[in-house]
């Protein structure tokens, strides 16, 4: 080969490269159609029979939903769909509403069992429960992480109890006063999360569909006034993204979006999501630009045969 054989000329080059970008485009084009053509999905299977109510996601594509059968925890891959049980119940216990704090422990609601349990989310090990009150009369519901503290609803009483962040330490209860006024034999006070600001909490009551501001210092409630709408009936779970607070009504397969002003004194209602697949979901979680909702069917027939699903929609 001679020395002018071994040198391609410039336009030879420039073919190449022309070439060669257009089979990288072609196979980023390639890549990004198959990322299209298939999704995170957007529909996940529970086990029969799991009576779903609460949903936590954390930092990591991964859903955490309990039972309220038994107290389980199923955790599942938001990617691919897949899931299994993480931690396994026990008769008697219930998992209602549970969050996953940056400390990897899922603090979880008892319900009628009265008591909050942190359980490892990498194990699903057990690692402390705390007897929040008497288990009758009581409905511990859902769960919110401010600052040090986890602080967990009663549905059927006028008080939040403060958990100690981590291991040990004593629990807090908050009597709530100011503008609440418990009303009996219904549920009261379910989903909790904190103010934009942090230093406060925000509390659906569900009957009769109420929002409220909760220091949690002093146990003082201010009803939260609601522009555009005139009430939030079935209030069960709360997202909030900035000052954007997602309502979770269950009974009405709805969840309704809305603006929240500097001080969280009102909220005024944006718009409202529905979906096809809603069958009574109760609560929440966001990943990115989704919310995940679990179908809890308080409307059909509780019995271990009874399916169970969660969906996701865009935010």
């Amino acid at each position: 080969m001679t020395p002018q054989q071994s040198r391609p000329s410039r336009r030879a080059l420039l073919g190449g490269a022309a070439v060669a970008a257009f089979a990288v485009a072609a196979g980023s084009g390639t890549a990004r159609a198959a990322h299209r053509a298939h999704p995170w999905p957007t529909e996940f299977p529970l086990p029969d029979g799991w009576l779903p109510e609460g949903i936590t996601i954390g930092s990591a594509p991964y859903a955490y939903m309990g039972s309220r059968a038994n107290g389980a925890i199923h955790r599942t891959d938001l990617r691919t769909g897949r899931g299994a049980v993480l931690h396994g119940g026990a008769p008697g216990l219930a998992a209602i509403g549970l969050k996953l704090g940056d400390d990897g422990l899922l603090y979880v609601a008892g319900g009628a069992g009265g008591t909050a349990r942190l359980v490892d989310a990498r194990t699903g090990e057990l690692r402390t429960t705390y007897e929040l009150t008497a288990p009758t009369g009581h409905f511990v519901n859902d769960v919110v992480l401010l600052r040090d503290r986890a602080w967990f609803t009663d549905s059927r009483d006028a008080v939040l109890y403060g958990v100690p962040r981590g291991r040990g330490g004593t629990v807090r209860a908050l009597p709530l006063t100011g503008d609440w006024e418990q009303l009996p034999d219904v549920n009261n006070a379910n989903g909790i999360v904190s103010t934009p600001d942090g230093r406060e909490v925000i509390v659906v009551k569900s009957t009769p569909g109420e929002l409220y501001r909760v220091c949690p210092r002093t146990g003082r409630a201010t009803r939260i006034a609601l522009s555009g709408a005139e009430s939030v009936v079935n209030g069960d779970g709360l997202v909030r993204v900035g000052r954007t607070l997602y309502v979770v009504q269950n009974r009405l397969n709805v969840v309704t979006v809305f603006d929240l002003d500097a001080g969280a004194t009102t909220a005024t209602l944006r718009r409202s999501i529905t979906d096809p697949r809603f069958d009574v979901p109760a609560t929440a979680a966001r990943f990115r630009d989704r919310l995940y909702l679990v179908n809890a069917r308080f409307t059909s027939p509780q019995t271990p045969q009874t399916t169970f699903t969660a969906v996701a929609v865009p935010l």
